[in-house]
């Protein structure tokens, strides 16, 4: 992977920080992206000790700011003219209702429209590095959900749930990828979405989730996988000929998997699509 360029989003822990592990190992150039500087700073130094390359940046991004993911981007892009790789692996839980910077609830705003923007405003990048790919990270939670209600993204109007809401935005994360797929049909950009498995990372336990949730997530921490483990599947998408050849699909444990009718659903894909820019361009006019 020597003269690959990747983009990592959440790539200061756990599955993310694996992941630039790996493909660092390989010999790629790798852009760690990370909300927190210190701690962005210091799984850099974990993984240039551990790999021993010198191929490695770290870019401030917090997917909870358009501003800052517009910063990003424009960082990324006066230093790299290519970006084969992109990897949307940031993303939480919560078990309050909270708001991002430009007023969306957050696990809708940072776990799918942050990294919506990021792509978006990055797709020439890859464009004209093509073959490249986009591997967004979805989840099993996705199951959870009944479909968007794309009048009520935000829980301003239901009862909010964690949960819920966490299934809708891992929903999100697989139409995004099928609407992205589609559009990028015949540019040779491949968009796949990715279930990791069940990780023992800090996911859930930054102090994001009280409670019973939080509780139920610190007794799961024994069944988890590790975060290598966590990984692979990311790398399976972002490596093999098999993912390279294809696009649109869902992935679990390497391999492909359907997802349930509401994440196959082309239409609701291209509505999301609709609404999400709309949601943006209201929240930077």
């Amino acid at each position: 992977m020597h003269g690959t360029v990747c983009l990592i989003t959440g790539a200061n822990s756990g599955v993310g920080l694996e992941t630039a592990r790996n493909l660092a190992s390989r010999g790629a150039t790798v852009v760690m992206c990370a909300r927190d500087r210190g701690r962005g700073e210091a799984a850099l130094r974990d993984v240039q000790q551990s790999t021993g390359s010198d191929s490695l940046e770290l870019l401030d991004l917090d997917l909870a700011s358009l501003d800052s993911v517009r910063a990003a981007a424009a960082s990324f892009l006066e230093r790299h003219d290519r970006l084969d790789l992109l990897i949307n692996n940031a993303g939480l839980i919560l078990s309050e209702r909270q708001t991002t910077q430009d007023g969306f609830e957050s696990t809708f705003g940072i776990n799918h429209l942050g990294h919506f923007s990021l792509t978006t405003l990055l797709l020439d990048a890859l464009a004209r590095s093509a073959p490249a790919r986009v591997i967004n990270l979805a989840s099993e939670a996705h199951r959870m959900s009944r479909g968007l209600d794309l009048d009520d993204l935000m829980y301003e109007r239901r009862s909010y749930n964690g949960w819920r809401a966490y299934g809708d935005s891992k929903l999100a994360n697989i139409l995004f990828t099928v609407e992205l797929a589609r559009r990028l049909e015949g540019t040779g950009v491949v968009a796949h979405a990715v279930h990791p498995g069940v990780v023992g990372t800090g996911f859930g336990r930054d102090g994001d989730v009280s409670g019973i949730m939080g509780r139920l997530i610190k007794l799961a921490g024994r069944f988890m996988l590790t975060p290598a483990q966590g990984a692979r599947t990311s790398l399976h998408v972002a490596t093999s000929d098999a993912a390279g050849a294809c696009t649109g699909k869902y992935w679990a444990k390497s391999k492909q998997k359907r997802p349930t009718s509401y994440g196959r659903d082309e239409a609701a894909a291209r509505a999301l699509w609709e609404r999400s820019e709309a949601l943006i361009a209201s929240a930077t006019s």
